[in-house]
């Protein structure tokens, strides 16, 4: 049986209590339910994070990469339950070869009022995944962390035109950022797998825009 490795447990633990932008905070009331799956695979490259990158026509968050998951249904015994519910559904993954290890504290997405509960997996038994929901999902991968935390892959997103900006990461034909991509940021963090980041001038920042995402510079 493949146990839940020592350094996702450390991880989970960790987690519990991460710091959450302001921004990032849910409101006292309001908001609707949801959850996300942050799962964490084993591979010849170290741990890995499987994402999906959802269809450019959707109605929100068109064409951006993210964590399996969406809204909690009344259905849904839980949080975890929801989130594993919703992996099978848009990746093929097969709950019964995840172990829920944790969650992140609540996340607040205000863009589209949703309250987000980020559930940590463990893969114990990989399966194949796929983008199953051809609907919601453009394609799925499996990202190394060790991809992820190179600094050559990782880039600055703006919002707006005021001065603050999110950290982003070019993987796998996809940028990532966002709510996404600050998730990562903080786990990157948290596991000690950051690494300092290249100052390679303005080619390397983004401008958030209805319109997607556009170079400054």
């Amino acid at each position: 049986m493949n146990s839940t490795p020592l350094w996702l447990s450390a991880l989970a633990d960790a987690a519990q209590t991460m710091p959450v932008p302001k921004p990032m905070r849910p409101p006292e009331r309001g908001g609707r339910e949801s959850a996300v799956l942050i799962l964490f695979g084993e591979t010849d490259r170290g741990p890995d994070l499987l994402l999906i990158q959802r269809n450019a026509g959707l109605r929100r968050h068109a064409g951006q990469p993210a964590f399996p998951g969406g809204r909690i249904e009344p259905s849904d015994a839980s949080p975890e339950a929801a989130a594993l519910r919703e992996a099978e559904e848009e990746t093929g993954a097969i709950p019964d070869g995840i172990d829920v290890v944790g969650r992140l504290p609540e996340l607040y997405l205000s863009f589209s009022d949703f309250r987000v509960a980020p559930v940590l997996g463990w893969w114990r038994e990989p399966s194949e995944v796929r983008a199953a929901d051809a609907g919601e999902v453009a394609a799925v991968a499996r990202v190394p962390v060790a991809d992820l935390a190179d600094p050559a892959n990782r880039v600055k997103v703006r919002y707006g035109a005021g001065p603050g900006w999110g950290p982003g990461f070019r993987v796998n034909d996809m940028l990532v950022w966002g709510f996404t991509g600050a998730i990562i940021d903080s786990l990157l963090v948290l596991g000690e797998w950051e690494l300092p980041w290249h100052d390679r001038g303005l080619t390397d920042v983004f401008e958030a825009t209805p319109q997607g995402l556009r170079p400054v510079g």
